[in-house]
């Protein structure tokens, strides 16, 4: 298809959509439950700040924030004002997801962030008069803050302060459904927090040893003076505990997870991982394709967990549709490897569905984020097609020019249909094919191979015949070599 023939057919697209949208301007979940589901998300609100000295570290990912009105601050370092804009834009889509309203937005340009306050104390006391003039009780920075800088810049503005990877763990906590996407998070919140516990003075040390009488200072024996183990290393040390019966766990439940994957690999179905930035509408493309029915929500993170799904190609080769979590920039390195078994299915795919917002400001920084996670968990050499999804809604200009300047990409829209059968038939069309030809008769009392054949292979012809089925057709080495274990190929 030529760049006009694409203009054209997005102006139609465009005026189709208009012509089609509802009154309120919304498109409506059909799926009862779902729709209910988003009702609970959206009516979710935060419990009162997160407390540095923990009660219970099992329950870890229930300390939630309370972030209803907030402010945001952003340390402008390196590339454009538009970088930095986009970036704090994304911090406000990211706090909405999690129940904010957002106030406020306050940049900075420095060279590096403050290493006291992470802003300058010049913009501290202007975000200090922001925060009482709007009666904000958060403040939501745009980066990962040190403990040191927490403190201070609280102390500062009295109210709470969150860093970026704090907000992206909360969204986490919610939106984990499965016992392993919980206890991921989890784990991954307790990374976060270990280095941010704080103590209160003496008054929480606790003495210990000695035998009441004997020697001096109070009964204390020889080695027992002294304050003892203080609640904040008593804490310290049951975070660490809590932490390493969680790396266990999610170690057995990768076992589980790697037999199904081993099952799907002994029958050789391809797998096709849908990667992409979050909130760019990979569950939407899921549901399109598969009709897989997955929750999907205009908010970042609303896929945690994989949902992995059956399909076939027109010629009835099986193969696999995975959704997974969503990218984005400056993903916290504890979050990349609390959540990689979620990445692992990028990792074993044949082929990467990568989506992009074709409708973002900035879609060329979402595909270099996703990239740049894509090659830190070492699937940078797997196959991609870019599908640039949002085309209905975007500016056709645009998506014309990102098409033609992205080799392999194809405008889509998930939630119109819009290029879907372009996508489809670019998908089959970059799966492996088995490539040794046989022609067999397979004995009626082996239908398992049968069975194996119909779904990996290519059949040319199939007929029944008094010895079994006799087949002439494609096949991959694994099941050629079972198949040769059974009968002579010819």
């Amino acid at each position: 298809m030529s760049s006009e023939e694409l203009y054209l057919e997005l102006l139609r697209e465009n005026e189709r959509l208009r012509n089609q949208i509802t009154e309120g301007g919304e498109v409506l979940v059909d799926d009862e439950s779902f729709q209910l589901e988003l009702e609970e998300r959206r009516s979710l609100r935060r419990v009162v700040g997160i407390s540095t000295e923990l009660e219970d570290v099992s329950i870890a990912e229930n300390r939630q924030l309370r972030l209803e009105r907030v402010v945001l601050v952003g340390v402008w370092t390196e590339g454009s004002s538009t970088d930095a804009e986009n970036s704090l834009r994304e911090l406000a889509a990211l706090a909405e997801t999690a129940g904010s309203e957002v106030l406020e937005g306050l940049m900075q340009r420095r060279d590096k962030p403050d290493s006291a306050t992470f802003i300058g104390s010049g913009k501290v006391s202007e975000l200090r008069q922001v925060v009482a003039q709007t009666g904000a009780d958060t403040v939501i920075c745009d980066g990962e803050l040190s403990p040191s800088q927490l403190r201070q810049l609280e102390d500062k503005v009295k109210v709470k302060v969150v860093d970026r990877t704090a907000l992206i763990l909360d969204i986490f906590a919610q939106h984990a459904k499965s016992r392993e996407g919980k206890a991921q998070v989890e784990l991954a919140q307790m990374s976060y927090l270990l280095p941010r516990l704080r103590g209160w003075g003496d008054s929480l040390s606790r003495q210990v040893g000695g035998r009441a009488g004997v020697g001096g200072a109070g009964g204390v024996g020889i080695g027992g003076r002294g304050p003892g183990e203080t609640k904040i290393e008593v804490d310290r040390r049951r975070i660490r505990d809590r932490m390493a019966k969680l790396r266990k766990d999610i170690k057995e439940m990768k076992v589980a997870r790697e037999t199904k994957r081993q099952e799907r690999d002994r029958n050789t179905i391809p797998s096709v991982a849908i990667a992409g930035y979050t909130n760019a509408g990979k569950s939407s493309l899921l549901n399109r394709l598969t009709g897989a029915g997955v929750l999907v929500e205009n908010a970042l993170f609303a896929t945690l967990d994989p949902t992995t799904r059956r399909t076939q190609t027109g010629d009835g080769r099986v193969y696999t549709f995975t959704d997974t979590v969503g990218f984005v920039r400056h993903l916290p390195h504890q979050l990349v490897d609390a959540f990689k078994s979620t990445l692992e299915e990028v990792e074993g795919a044949a082929l990467i569905v990568h989506v992009v917002d074709g409708s973002h400001p900035d879609p060329r920084e979402q595909i270099r984020a996703v990239r740049e996670v894509i090659d830190e968990i070492g699937a940078g050499a797997i196959p991609e097609i870019i599908a640039i999804n949002k085309s209905d809604i975007a500016d056709p200009d645009l998506i014309v020019e990102l098409v033609r300047s992205i080799p392999g990409s194809i405008a889509i829209s998930a939630q119109s249909g819009f290029g879907i059968e372009r996508l489809v038939a670019a998908i089959e069309a970059a799966l492996p094919h088995p490539k040794i030809e046989i022609t067999v008769t397979v004995p009626y009392s082996r239908g398992d191979l049968v069975y194996a054949i119909h779904e990996s292979g290519e059949i040319f012809s199939e007929e029944y015949v008094e010895e079994g089925t006799l087949i002439h057709a494609l096949v991959n080495e694994k099941l050629a070599a079972k198949i040769n274990d059974v009968v002579l190929l010819k």
